[in-house]
């Protein structure tokens, strides 16, 4: 199918249609025709995390919002955004946003940074997301909170300082990704020594998120961030490459740092438990500016494909999840429990991460119905809560499914596919989507994130991220007439 062909979701008007076109695919999505309401129904089913009951299946996913201030503390944007966490009914909280533990690990100039200066006021987040989730307004009954912080250093694609250039900082020269991006051969890797500092950040930034009062940190593993590169590094010597056991040693000591000097800190991992090779925009349907649809970089000369995980190394176009579940099996020794299961990265294969039918400016057109993405990550979180049934798995990805987001997710819990359902770009444009399926069972069509992707392509610009179509804060903000010029350059429509 080409992109063209692609039936955008709003178009089937019924849980039936919407179920056929799937079936066309050769999609057997889970998928109920009424969602349920009330004390029994299955998003309503309470389960216990970590020793608390949550009385519902929704989880708000971690996001960067690029609206942090230069030495890491949040804005009144990132405080509006926490608030709106709060006001979404749900009650596990996954990170709520990607902080780096140090400065040279930020994603962005504008990150959240958890540092002696920073911690009273990302304490303050916390305390925001609370006081919304009570507010009487909210119509939601206050109940228990799972609140958790994401820690992270973004390795390869570290931009910590004003201007955004990538200072990169990786643990091994990936023979795609290296070109990709513009990283010489002599650029140095991290050094055993400069990775024990930095074990010694995640646990000081650990420390502080539990003063904060959080009840658990994320030890980001996704998205080709530091934490996932280490779990592709076969090709790095030394102490933290080559075997699984060398590649989990970081996360390993992290943890054990985490329980020395902040006992009773839960922990959790986001994983990007599959990938693929990167992708780039099709050369021979882009002209110009205009945006082909994603094919393959060229891998020929690296295969076997060793620098990807959860690849298939003979064919890395296709994913493979016996590390995966060997991660995994690490995880239960470490007794952790706490899964987040993503995949891949938006920075080289974003169809594979976030399933949208319009690409970011940097990105291309989807290589696939995005449908295939959306069950590809349920997919591979079935397998690992069928492999791993004590695990409290979250899922991602659901966002795409706009309409039947609540149909799917109901039944995708109903028959054990998952045990919360995560949202993240949702939550941007309709962040009350929880509790209106949970207290009415009906949606808000005109609330719907359509996947524009409005939300990356403004900063990947400069500019904060925020829904841009539907969110009124950022529609008329001075960013709205720069982003809809961004795009016009970059030939996205809404109407291809």
């Amino acid at each position: 199918m080409k992109f063209g062909d692609y039936s955008k979701i709003s178009s089937f008007g019924s849980v039936a249609s919407f179920e056929a076109y799937a079936k066309s695919l050769g999609l057997e999505f889970p998928c109920d025709a009424l969602i349920e309401t009330g004390d029994s129904a299955p998003l309503a089913r309470p389960l216990t995390v970590a020793g608390r009951v949550l009385s519902n299946r929704f989880c708000i996913l971690p996001m960067e919002g690029w609206d942090g201030t230069e030495d890491g503390r949040p804005t009144d944007h990132t405080r509006r955004r926490w608030k709106n966490f709060g006001h979404s009914g749900a009650k596990f909280i996954w990170g709520g946003e990607a902080v780096a533990v140090r400065h040279d690990g930020r994603a962005n100039p504008r990150q959240l940074c958890l540092t002696a200066g920073s911690q009273f006021d990302i304490a303050g987040l916390r305390e925001l997301l609370i006081a919304a989730h009570r507010d009487p307004a909210a119509e939601n009954a206050p109940g228990d909170l799972f609140i958790g912080l994401q820690l992270t250093h973004s390795g390869r694609f570290c931009r910590p300082n004003a201007g955004g250039q990538m200072e990169p900082m990786i643990l091994y020269h990936h023979p795609i990704l290296d070109r990709k991006f513009g990283i010489s051969p002599d650029h140095p890797v991290l050094t055993d020594d400069a990775i024990a500092r930095l074990i010694e950040d995640y646990v000081i930034a650990a420390k502080r998120a539990q003063d904060c009062g959080y009840d658990f940190v994320d030890l980001k593993n996704c998205h080709g961030y530091l934490g996932h590169e280490f779990l592709s590094a076969v090709s790095r010597p030394g102490r933290y490459g080559g075997s699984l056991e060398n590649r989990t040693r970081f996360l390993r000591e992290i943890v054990a740092g985490i329980r020395a000097e902040a006992p009773g800190l839960h922990i959790g991992v986001r994983l990007s438990a599959i990938d693929l090779v990167p992708f780039k925009p099709d050369p021979e349907q882009s002209h110009g500016s205009i945006l082909g649809p994603g094919v393959p970089e060229s891998f020929g000369d690296a295969l076997p494909y060793k620098c990807g995980f959860g690849t298939n190394v003979d064919n890395p176009t296709e994913f493979d999840l016996s590390e995966t579940f060997a991660f995994c099996r690490v995880l239960e020794d470490l007794g952790i429990n706490l899964l987040n299961v993503s995949g891949g990265s938006p920075y080289y294969n974003p169809h594979v991460t976030r399933p949208a039918l319009y690409p970011p400016s940097d990105g291309y057109l989807p290589p696939e119905d995005p449908l295939f993405g959306v069950m590809r990550l349920m997919g591979v979180t079935r397998a690992i809560k069928t492999q791993f049934p004590k695990m409290i798995c979250v899922g991602s990805g659901y966002t795409y499914l706009q309409e039947y987001l609540p149909n799917v997710a109901q039944a995708a819990v109903r028959n054990g596919w998952v045990d919360f359902v995560g949202l993240g770009r949702m939550v941007l444009s309709y962040p009350e989507l929880p509790r209106d399926v949970l207290s009415v069972g009906t949606i808000k069509k005109k609330r719907l994130c359509r996947t524009f992707s409005d939300c990356t392509t403004a900063p990947r610009n400069g500019m904060v991220s925020g829904c841009y179509p539907l969110d009124t804060v950022y529609k008329m903000s001075p960013e709205y007439k720069t982003l809809a010029a961004v795009k016009k350059a970059a030939k996205i429509s809404r109407d291809r």
